[in-house]
Order: C-alpha cells, then sequence, then structure tokens
C-alpha cells in the first residue's frame, strides 16, 4: 500500500504532470480515461471528487461499493481508499487539498466539522443540475486562480471559493436527507423499531449497550450519515436517540419497582449502574432513585 505524503507523489504515480502548486491540485479526466488494476493509498491530504463511474469499484475504509455512486465524495486524510479498474460516465475532477495548505486558516478548523468527509462511497453526493453547474463553475474558478501566476491573493481567494464549495455541499447534503426519508421513508422510525427489536431479543444481555455503529451497519448506512440523517429527521443524533430510549424504558421499570437500580442498570446492558444513575440524571434531571420516589408519592 502507498501512503503518500505530497501531492506531487501522488499525481507521479497516477501518471500526470506535476501539480501547479505543491499542496493544492485540481485534476480533470474525461470519460474515456480509465484506471486498470487495483490501486490502494493513503494520503496526507483532503480529497473532493467530482464523477460518474461507468464501471469498477471503490474501496473508503474496509466497505466496497459498487460503480453506482453520486456525483461527489470526500475523502479525508489517512483514509484507507482503493481504486479498482475504474471507468468514467463523464468529465471527473478530482480537488487535492493538503493539510499544510489550510494551516493558519480558519478552514483548517472548519473542514473537520464537515462529517461528510466521513461518509462511506455510497453515501456521495447526488447533484441535481443547477447544483452541478454550481460546483462546477466553483471548480473551474479555483482552477483558474491556481494557475494564475502566484501573488499575495491567491491563496485567500482559492480558500474563500473552497469554503463556499463546502458550504453549498453542506447545503445539498441537507436536501438529499430530505429527499432520501421521502422515497425510502423516515429513517427514525427504522432506527426506532431496531432498537425496539434488540430489547424485545434480549440482544442487550449478551452484547451489551446497542451502539450507533451497529444500528447503522443493520441500515446499510456509516454512523455518521446516519447520524446526521437523524438529526435532520428529529433533532437528535443517534446517540441522543439511543439514550432517551434506554431512559424511557428505566422510567417504566423504575415505576414498576419490581427491580432494585443496579438490576435495571444490568437488565438494559449497562455494565457499570454509577454510568446509568449519571446519565439518567443527566438526561432526566433527577436521580433514579429520585424518580422512583416521585413516582410512589
Amino acid at each position: 500500500m502507498n501512503h503518500f505524503k505530497t501531492i506531487s507523489a501522488f499525481n507521479h504515480a497516477s501518471g500526470v504532470k506535476p501539480p501547479e502548486h505543491p499542496m493544492f491540485s485540481i485534476l480533470y479526466g474525461d470519460k474515456n480515461d480509465h484506471w486498470d488494476g487495483s490501486v490502494e493509498f493513503t494520503a496526507d491530504f483532503y480529497i473532493i471528487g467530482f464523477k460518474q463511474l461507468k464501471s469498477g469499484s471503490v474501496l473508503y475504509g474496509k466497505t466496497k461499493y459498487d460503480h453506482d455512486l453520486g456525483k461527489m465524495s470526500f475523502i479525508k486524510p489517512r483514509q484507507l481508499v482503493t481504486f479498482k479498474d475504474i471507468r468514467l460516465e463523464e468529465a471527473c475532477c478530482l480537488i487535492l487539498i493538503h493539510e499544510d495548505f489550510l494551516s493558519g486558516t480558519a478552514l483548517y478548523h472548519e473542514i473537520k466539522k464537515y462529517h461528510y468527509f466521513e461518509y462511506d462511497v455510497n453515501e456521495a453526493l447526488h447533484l441535481s443540475p443547477s447544483e452541478e453547474k454550481t460546483i462546477w463553475e466553483l471548480m473551474q474558478t479555483m482552477d483558474k486562480e491556481h494557475r494564475n501566476n502566484t501573488d499575495d491573493y491567491s491563496k485567500p481567494i482559492i480558500i474563500s471559493h473552497l469554503d463556499t464549495l463546502l458550504k453549498y455541499a453542506q447545503r445539498f447534503y441537507k436536501r438529499q436527507f430530505i429527499n432520501r426519508a421521502e422515497m425510502s421513508g423516515a429513517v427514525a422510525t427504522k432506527f426506532n423499531d431496531l432498537l425496539a427489536a434488540h430489547f424485545d431479543k434480549e440482544n442487550h444481555r449478551v452484547t451489551g449497550l446497542p451502539t450507533v455503529g451497529s444500528l447503522a451497519a443493520k441500515l446499510n448506512l456509516s454512523p455518521r450519515y446516519l447520524s446526521d440523517l437523524l438529526k435532520q429527521e428529529t433533532g437528535k443524533t443517534a446517540l441522543d436517540l439511543i439514550h432517551l430510549y434506554l431512559i424511557a424504558e428505566a422510567k417504566n421499570l423504575l415505576i414498576e419497582g419490581r427491580l432494585n437500580i443496579s438490576e435495571i442498570s444490568f437488565s438494559l446492558g449497562f455494565e457499570n449502574p454509577n454510568y446509568f444513575s449519571r446519565l439518567f440524571r443527566r438526561t432526566v434531571g433527577i436521580t433514579p432513585h429520585a424518580f422512583r420516589d416521585q413516582g410512589l408519592n
């Protein structure tokens, strides 16, 4: 496996000319281009891809997906990526941004807040024709700027356009979340059904508390994408909803009065009763003991 510390090394290995700028590059390809064989790598830079694959496969992390992908994908530094027998459906573009290029700018921290850099490949961003036009124009503006003679304004201008592109991507993903929910039904309902099934089948006695990762896998989503999708639908993250479900179950058991606090904690899958009590107090505002006393009075 290759690890590319520089964009120049990546370009050389890819068989394209050296970048105009050592820490920022835009690469173009057309539908006649192809990448035979398997190429596995990690890199010290962000990769933003704008493409439609005709055939081939991509591995992002440890998961494999076929070529039926969206228009845009986002890869963070040091993430394992594999391209295999790639054929393009149409023209494509890759933006490569080294971490050091962002140092000293607000975008160095801001880019880490965009969760889509942690989405799986099958959760790529689909674009409408007007959205596609917006992204292409931004890419071409950045490309023109980075190929001009560098001066004091070059980097701030590129950073500004890149920041705008990322914000548009965030907006377009929110639209995609809404469209996805309308087409496939509310994810929150399916999520809560999985939670209920986890406890109905008493899986928690074997595997412990349900995790965002385990539930996301059953929905064929990445944990980050699931959490953002649920946030859009309910205003709560996946972890928030798990906690709310656990607290609702705990309230019911406390009011029933058959089990003590420790027994309730273990029956829900908590390994530590103190953690259960802290979560209950943080969510409800009072301790489990106080809640039980209120119910008895």
